[in-house]
């Protein structure tokens, strides 16, 4: 059997088409609603030149900083995804880079050589499902991050998030429930607690800034969980 991590890199890499005209027809409710302009307002106040978008996906938010003026470096493990937000840049944006580099990589410094402090935001939206790669990877980002540089994460909301199911750390099978039947064949995802995130970040050389909780205007209940973070001195 595969693991949970090679499970997630096929669920995705057999999901680009269907996602990426998910996301760019506006198909997903929360996050036209709500997710969307909740980790761009982060990323906005922060006041960024340069941002590394971490798990990018179709690319949606280079798109949306580089008309905004902001430099991004677009990386995601999934090579079809990247080609899409590659193909999908918008021409009166400013030129953006983006990059097919899998998370294991980058945890082993892939983007250190070219990369060591050159980022005011890294963000990872929704782009964080593993266990240990996850904690691997962001104990390697301090590095990118300018002196006085923040990491963003938008996550779903752990309460919101937890159907039920005892309020601790572990695997969770997947869904795609709410989404077109195009899209098949859903990964697991690891559950954190509010806890274990803010955890998680001090464990990798960070220290919490910001803590959100975005509410749908609809259901009034939290939409996901945003954490602002900065490097410890």
């Amino acid at each position: 059997m595969p693991s949970p991590d090679e499970q997630i890199l096929r669920t995705w890499e057999a999901n680009v088409r269907p996602w990426t005209q998910a996301v760019r027809a506006g198909a997903i409710a929360s996050r036209v609603a709500v997710t969307n302009e909740a980790v761009l307002g982060a990323v906005r106040a922060l006041q960024p030149r340069r941002v590394l978008d971490l798990g990018c996906g179709e690319g949606w938010m280079c798109h949306t900083l580089s008309t905004e003026g902001v430099h991004c470096v677009g990386v995601d493990a999934i090579a079809g995804l990247i080609e899409a937000a590659r193909s999908g840049h918008p021409a009166s944006g400013t030129p953006a880079t983006y990059a097919a580099v899998p998370y294991a990589a980058v945890a082993a410094g892939a983007l250190a050589e070219r990369h060591a402090g050159a980022f005011d935001v890294i963000v990872c939206n929704f782009a964080l499902f593993g266990a240990e790669s996850v904690e691997a990877l962001v104990a390697a980002l301090p590095a990118l991050l300018t002196r006085d540089g923040h990491f963003v994460v938008q996550t779903l909301h752990p309460v919101a998030a937890n159907a039920g199911a005892p309020y601790a750390d572990g695997w969770r099978d997947g869904s795609w429930a709410g989404f077109s039947s195009d899209f098949r064949d859903p990964a697991p995802w690891y559950f954190r607690t509010i806890g274990s995130w803010v955890a998680l970040l001090h464990r990798c050389g960070f220290q919490l800034r910001a803590l959100q909780e975005p509410v749908h205007p609809l259901t009034g209940a939290p939409a996901s969980l945003l954490l602002v973070a900065a490097p410890r001195p």
